[in-house]
């Protein structure tokens, strides 16, 4: 294979299309189509009693109303439960409209169609239901104490209970030289795409066949849930995922309600039908993620190493778990990293809440568990007195013992075996990136002139490629065009850049020849997904596979044509030719031309494929047996279990010391995603990542309040980075290709998201000396924590401001004070003789506008109710 254009820095070939408002996302369809709107549930745990709809038929426009009773067959089932598991004994899903009970603010209780939305909506209201409210169970304290159930026949709230372990992790804990016990936590967020989530269905009676637009990351899953439930055949059902403005996860959950009731009332009524989700629907009828509280027991030598380690995790899945466990299961075993532990122990426990269920975000479970862990190496450095980072390189696995099993199973079901990597690189060069080894005279400058800094870092192992398989259908015109087809969808991560990029390295065509598709099911029927990092891994490959297949078939009729062994030819620029000698050649438009024998002429350059005209002997058949007409080939990639990639983040912050304001003054990253395609699409990609793991560390949480009312369902009031709050992004790669695929190659959409809160808390923990344990981290909650560190007389941890149990590390009586530097060294600004060294190094945060002031002054507001 070529390296002319795989591994470049090729610019998105989709940015011209949708720069200039040439997209076509799914509300830009469907404009005469009928419009959906839903009632939902004001309460969070409620008996539905009665549902009129008398007041509604005023309205003029109105083509119907449907509440559950009103639904059919399968139509009327709960939703599936996509991927069951033996830990999770009691799965729950939803109605695709309520049933009797109600069990979170926003769950779709009837369905009203109007001849627009504003008429449905107008309906809707009118639409008056008489709830019993019931107890609510808001939060996973609340859960846990199981005082109410959300479901009535899950005893105590818990879904599953999953437990990894590999060696006796609290004997090794009890027996270590070193122990400590704390507790760690994480609230909610969500992906809130750009784009919320649409559907738009339209019937063709007289064939019989329903074709669905949905901004999705599963097309062709949505296909088969849609034609299941509506007992069509697959081949009669088309879906078509268009441009699709974000995902992030929340759109790999399928089918959602209305991916079921659109297209079915689209063929009931034999009417176009379009629904479009506003954003307050996306807050409380989506889904979110991150809910966890993490209660941790190491111990370990006095080098730092860890010899036992002892995990409980009590995860938040909200009221239904249609995605199964599989946010906790990767907690549980990407918690690990790269680090060699002694033995370890996770229990899991998911608990039903009535609160909008809790399915992948971005990370996917990886964020909670690199928290956990890298909290955990800052807090052994503390109490041993050591660097933060030598304790890392103290635990990590080296390259030579790659493959590493860790002995654990992971979400694929496959064993959590490490393919390739080099940690100690990695965290090598983020040390030396943000200057980790010269910061404390950094940090000494910086206290001569008032201000407080701190220096964070972090490492993390992200499984990508997720089976079971994805493929690749490639086919040459006689024009010389290759289309390539997949049936991953696409939400903006370049795919079809890439993926173009792998086919023209492959077939040696230029770049510009290539045209991709992704995500239609009328183009490739059988697929996946799109997530868990896993589209140049899965897709790319297939797709490789499928190009090396059209090429040896191009090779051997160029053969024959020009009367030279295949293996004597290649492929340059669209041309297949005598290798050493260009003057013998045939263009690819022309291959494809002979491999498809024809009796009709259509053109000039069909007539060279005509009976009269190939020249082929009369005693062979036109095709050759086991061989197709066309120059195209389809295969499938699908891989013994996960690839592993991982990095190293690393982050300079300084803290105001009057309004405790958090500014991130460097972020660094170093990358392996073994071989790159696109190095500019891969730190885009940790750009974006970094950009939504600075709004997971700092602004973004979900408030519910005891009711179970999501305080802050909009955008004014759920807080999210700006520019001005995103820091520029230093990025390296380091490429140490996978052995397991034909390419070499590893995921990288979820990696930037991945560490961040950990290394955030631990920067702003080095800059304050006061213990970070739960996240995100707002101006309010680092002030309460100063206040409670003065009142104490020493330690205050966010652990124990939020939980109110104290920690066992300081239980004898220690006192932590920002003069602790990097745990072990005192901190110039406490200090009578601190040196000021590399004092450049750190500017004052630059001036910013009225404007950008007061946005971070509305960022700033505490939201926790």
């Amino acid at each position: 294979m070529g390296t002319r254009v795989f591994g470049e820095p090729v610019q998105r070939r989709e940015d011209a299309r949708l720069l200039t408002g040439r997209g076509r996302f799914l509300d830009d369809l469907g404009r005469d189509a009928l419009a959906a709107a839903f009632v939902r549930s004001p309460h969070a745990h409620a008996r539905v009693l009665d549902i009129d709809v008398m007041d509604a038929l005023d309205v003029e426009g109105l083509v119907a109303i449907y509440t559950w009773e009103d639904l059919p067959g399968r139509v009327g089932e709960p939703l599936p439960l996509l991927i069951p598991h033996p830990a999770l004994t009691h799965g729950r899903t939803a109605y695709p409209l309520a049933r009797d009970v109600v069990r979170h603010v926003g769950e779709p209780v009837a369905m009203v169609v109007a001849r627009d939305r504003y008429l449905a909506e107008d309906a809707a209201e009118r639409v008056r239901v008489e709830y019993e409210p019931l107890p609510a169970v808001v939060g996973i304290e609340a859960a846990s104490r199981a005082e109410h159930l959300v479901h009535d026949d899950v005893p105590g709230n818990v879904g599953a209970v999953l437990v990894q372990e590999t060696g006796d992790a609290a004997a090794a804990v009890d027996a270590a030289p070193h122990r400590l016990e704390f507790r760690l936590s994480i609230e909610r967020s969500a992906s809130t795409p750009l784009e919320g989530r649409g559907v738009y269905a339209r019937w063709d009676a007289d064939d019989g066949s329903l074709r669905v637009y949905t901004s999705t990351q599963a097309s062709t899953s949505v296909r088969a849930a849609i034609a299941a439930r509506l007992g069509l055949p697959n081949g009669k059902v088309e879906v078509v995922a268009p441009d699709v403005g974000g995902g992030f996860g929340v759109k790999i959950v399928h089918p959602w309600p209305e991916e079921v009731l659109v297209p079915w009332a689209a063929r009931l009524l034999d009417r176009e039908v379009k629904w479009a989700e506003d954003r307050r629907e996306h807050f409380v009828s989506a889904a979110h993620e991150r809910g966890q509280v993490q209660d941790v027991r190491v111990g370990f030598d006095g080098a730092g190493r860890v010899l036992g380690l002892d995990v409980r995790i009590r995860h938040d899945h909200g009221a239904y778990t249609p995605y199964g466990i599989i946010v906790p299961i990767i907690t549980s075993t990407q918690l690990l990293g790269p680090y060699k532990i002694g033995a370890y122990r996770a229990e899991v426990t998911s608990l039903y809440t009535n609160t909008v269920m809790v399915t992948p975000y971005r990370g996917a479970g990886r964020p909670q568990g690199v928290f956990c862990m890298e909290r955990t190496m800052d807090r052994i450095a503390r109490h041993l007195g050591l660097d933060r980072a030598d304790v890392r390189a103290a635990n990590l696995i080296q390259p030579d013992e790659l493959p590493y099993d860790q002995g654990l199973t992971f979400q694929d079901g496959r064993p959590l075996i490490y393919d390739s990597g080099d940690y100690p690189e990695l965290l090598r060069r983020a040390r030396a990136l943000v200057g980790w080894d010269g910061f404390d005279a950094d940090r000494a400058a910086a206290a001569s002139r008032g201000r407080r800094v701190g220096v964070g870092i972090g490492i993390y192992v992200e499984g990508t490629g997720v089976g079971p398989y994805e493929g690749g259908h490639v086919e040459i015109d006689t024009a010389g065009r290759v289309h390539v087809s997949t049936g991953l969808t696409s939400q903006g991560q370049s795919h079809e850049t890439v993926f173009a990029q792998i086919a023209a390295a492959e077939l040696g065509v230029p770049l510009a020849d290539v045209r991709v598709t992704t995500g239609d099911t009328r183009r490739f029927g059988y697929a996946v997904g799109t997530f868990a990092s896993r589209a140049a891994v899965m897709s790319g490959n297939a797709i490789a596979l499928a190009c090396r297949k059209v090429r040896a078939k191009a090779l051997r009729i160029a053969g024959e044509a020009l009367e030279a062994d295949p293996g004597d030819l290649e492929i340059t620029d669209g041309v297949v030719h005598v290798k050493g000698d260009p003057s013998a050649s045939l263009p690819l438009r022309t291959v494809a031309v002979l491999s498809n024998p024809l009796r009709y002429a259509f053109d000039a350059e069909t007539a060279a494929a005509t009976q009269f005209a190939t020249g082929r002997p009369v005693t062979e058949p036109p095709v050759a047996p086991g061989d197709e007409p066309g120059l195209e080939g389809r295969d499938y990639y699908s891989p013994v279990r996960s690839t592993f990639a991982a990095g190293a983040h690393a982050a300079v912050v300084e803290v105001d010391p009057d309004t405790a304001e958090i500014a991130i003054l460097r972020y660094v990253v170093v990358h392996d995603c073994g071989r790159l395609v696109n190095p500019m699409v891969v730190e885009g990609q940790i750009h974006g990542g970094v950009a939504q793991g600075v709004g997971g560390a700092l602004y973004e949480r979900m408030v519910y309040d005891g009711s179970g009312q999501l305080l802050n369902a909009s955008f004014m009031d759920f807080l999210m980075p700006y520019a001005t709050e995103v820091p520029r992004i230093e990025t390296d790669h380091l490429e140490t290709p996978s052995p397991l695929n034909p390419l070499g190659v590893k995921g990288a959409g979820e990696a930037g998201v991945i560490p961040v809160s950990a290394v955030i808390a631990s920067a702003v923990e080095d800059a304050e000396g006061i213990r970070i344990d739960a996240m995100p981290l707002s101006p309010d909650d680092l002030f309460t924590l100063r206040q409670k560190e003065r009142s104490a007389g020493g330690v205050a941890s966010a652990g124990i401001s939020r939980w109110g149990t104290s920690n066992a590390e300081e239980s004898a009586g220690g006192v932590a004070s920002a003069g602790i530097s990097r745990w072990g060294t005192s901190n110039p600004e406490e200090s009578a003789g601190g040196v000021a060294r590399g004092a450049g190094d750190l500017q004052p945060r630059q001036r910013v506008d009225d404007n950008a002031v007061a946005a971070r002054q509305r960022r700033n507001r505490d939201t926790s109710g």
